[in-house]
């Protein structure tokens, strides 16, 4: 009798585990997902390996770049600093794009100047590493319609652990110690 108790109760788990991954395989694939950060082209708001998490309610183009223009602005990019509508977004350290700050790199220069008013239903991408940005100025426009999501923040930076077989135990702190919540 008690072997048939411990079927019944292995069953209820199973059939409770089947609906969280189905609950979780849901959720990742209509409302958010992870992304991993491979290039330093949004330097210093991003770093490579970071971890990002993207709200996918938002916008489908997998990259990360920040938006900086929409159809009907006048983009003007010039070594490097960025104007919208003839309004400079910051200086050349820090740009504001609205409450939010980018902290720009610039020191491998400002990448190919640009100069163009967006058409309606485009967008701009621009990396904030600026001479080091595979971005809009290279490949083009994005179609709005195509947008994935928005990231919303960073969970893990990575800090380059090296894993040690003589010190396992400061190699798991180093790695769990990328853990972390910076809202983007």
């Amino acid at each position: 009798m008690a072997e048939g108790k411990r079927k019944i109760n292995w069953t209820s788990e199973l059939v409770s585990l089947a609906i969280v991954l189905a609950a979780v395989t849901c959720a990742r694939s209509s409302l958010a997902d992870h992304y991993y950060v491979p290039s330093g082209s949004m330097e210093y708001s991003l770093m490579p390996g970071d971890r990002v998490i993207v709200d996918k309610t938002a916008y489908g183009v997998r990259l990360i770049k920040r938006i900086v223009a929409i159809g009907g602005d006048t983009v003007s990019l010039m070594n490097g600093q960025l104007t919208i509508n003839g309004q400079p977004l910051g200086d050349r350290q820090v740009e504001h794009f609205g409450d939010r700050n980018a902290l720009l790199n610039l020191q491998d220069g400002g990448g190919p100047d640009y100069d163009m008013t967006i058409p309606e239903g485009m967008v701009l991408a621009i990396g904030d590493h600026r001479g080091n940005s595979l971005d809009g100025r290279y490949w083009g426009l994005i179609d709005e319609r195509e947008l994935y999501g928005r990231a919303v923040g960073i969970y893990y930076r990575s800090t380059d652990v090296k894993m040690r077989l003589s010190s396992p135990l400061k190699s798991l702190q180093a790695l769990l110690g990328g853990f972390t919540w910076k809202p983007l």
